[in-house]
């Protein structure tokens, strides 16, 4: 009984899944986060770009 209490105290594969779960998740915060600050400068962007093609004069 000691050794299978002794083998499960020194298992890490728990432990590692968990790591690897946290690091996913990390990484995907920071993925929804920048996609997020791109979209908003993309659309700042375009907005500024539709706005200027508006005023623009016209050729006549």
């Amino acid at each position: 009984m000691s050794n299978l209490i002794a083998r499960f105290v020194k298992d890490e594969s728990g432990a590692t899944a968990i790591e690897y779960g946290l690091i996913a998740a990390l990484i995907a915060l920071a993925i929804i986060t920048g996609a997020g600050t791109l979209g908003n400068a993309l659309n700042a962007k375009f907005t500024n770009i539709g706005s200027t093609l508006n005023n623009a004069p016209t050729g006549s």
